[in-house]
């Protein structure tokens, strides 16, 4: 079973852009995340707990100033080490995806999953959906084949117009 699924969606939609429970989102991205902390001997602290929980709670990309602030308001201090720290970890373990149009991270749509995100940023009000993509098997994987090149990490941004977006353009 994928992620999608167990968000409610069906196979190879997008998240971002769809509409789905999204209490039930956050408690399944958190759940996924205590279960492969627990899994790996991982400690998913407080301030770590919270920079995901904040993140998957807006449902957007935050820049760490923006996280910083909000773990302040939060009583987690507000020194940049602190968010830094935490999203160093949530990145190195697929909880959150840094988005480089934006220098900003977003929470990982496909948590506890191997997998090549994709993301599709909205130019208007940068809003991010993640898909799963995969650049192995296609004319780049073949590029990279002939070139005798082994591909480790992909980013893929793709910048156009959200649907909300779209529908308020046409209104």
């Amino acid at each position: 079973m994928t992620s999608n699924l167990k968000f409610g969606l069906e196979d190879h939609q997008t998240l971002g852009f769809k509409k789905h429970d999204h209490g039930l989102c956050v408690d399944h991205a958190l759940e996924a995340a205590e279960a492969k902390c627990a899994e790996m001997g991982l400690r998913l602290t407080p301030v770590r707990r919270k920079v995901l929980e904040l993140l998957l709670q807006k449902h957007r990309a935050l820049g760490a100033y923006a996280i910083l602030d909000m773990l302040r308001e939060a009583g987690f201090g507000s020194q940049p080490p602190v968010a830094y720290r935490a999203l160093d970890f949530l990145s190195e373990h697929g909880f959150v995806h840094k988005i480089e149009r934006l220098n900003a991270f977003v929470a990982c749509a496909h948590p506890g999953e191997n997998h090549s995100p994709a993301f599709m940023i909205c130019r208007l009000c940068d809003a991010v959906a993640e898909t799963q993509s995969t650049p192995a098997r296609g004319e780049l994987g073949k590029a990279a084949r002939a070139a005798g090149f082994q591909i480790e990490k992909t980013v893929v941004e793709a910048e156009g117009v959200c649907p909300d977006c779209l529908d308020k353009t046409d209104a």
